[in-house]
């Protein structure tokens, strides 16, 4: 595959054109943004932590039958993936109470939910990505009825592989953003899961291994994505 014109670039990736229309070549940078852009800085290295973070964990969800992007890591930063129309709203899952939740509805943060949440946001920077359901989903003509159904079926799926994974690595998942996008008709789940778009913890200690300590000036935050890689890859 052929890697062409510049397509379009983002707050922490490029998307590359191939001489196939069915495929482009995303680029993970070292950008780092937070509060939809307010705050931004460069994470050291965390172009390829995100890469492979994410293309190991779109490989397990292919073998347990999710749908994915994914079609085969290019190098250390860039990974060839199927290009799919992405649907505008951002998935958020969540198990436990942190970051915006717990201060919306004044949840103490570290607590474990009764049940899982699923949240909608439609994807607009310009609007802040503001919280939606699935009416709203529908009065704009984002998805269908049975899109979203699709949609809430595989996020759950991915919440449950996921964390099985993850607790065998002693990290649990607290809660993390999808994104879904159309294929030749079909759902599929795209963008990238990692220390971008999860909050991890360290199941033992409870020490932040995400985007958080980037958000919070908590520091040791190139630290804290390797360890999530180290983990998952073995090293």
């Amino acid at each position: 595959m052929i890697k062409t014109d510049l397509m379009y670039e983002g707050k922490a990736k490029k998307v590359w054109k191939t001489d196939s229309e069915d495929y482009v070549i995303v680029e993970y940078k070292d950008d780092a943004t937070a509060f939809n852009g307010l705050k931004k800085g460069t994470i050291q290295g965390k172009g390829i932590v995100n890469n492979k973070v994410a293309n190991r964990l779109f490989k397990y969800l292919e073998e347990n039958g999710v749908a994915t992007h994914f079609v085969e890591e290019l190098s250390d930063r860039e990974t060839l993936v199927k290009k799919v129309e992405i649907i505008p709203v951002e998935v958020v899952v969540r198990n436990i109470a942190a970051g915006g939740l717990s201060k919306r509805l004044g949840i103490p943060e570290g607590t474990k939910l009764k049940s899982t949440v699923l949240e909608y946001c439609y994807k607009n920077d310009e609007l802040g990505d503001p919280m939606i359901n699935e009416y709203h989903a529908f009065a704009l003509g984002i998805c269908t009825a049975k899109e979203l159904e699709n949609i809430a079926y595989e996020a759950f799926k991915i919440n449950k592989l996921l964390s099985d994974l993850l607790a065998d690595l002693n990290i649990e998942l607290i809660d993390f953003k999808l994104e879904f996008g159309r294929f030749h008709g079909k759902i599929v789940l795209a963008d990238e899961i990692s220390p971008d778009t999860c909050r991890f913890w360290d199941s033992k200690t409870g020490e932040k291994l995400d985007k958080d300590r980037f958000r919070r000036d908590l520091g040791n935050v190139k630290e804290a994505y390797l360890e999530i890689m180290n983990r998952l890859l073995g090293d």
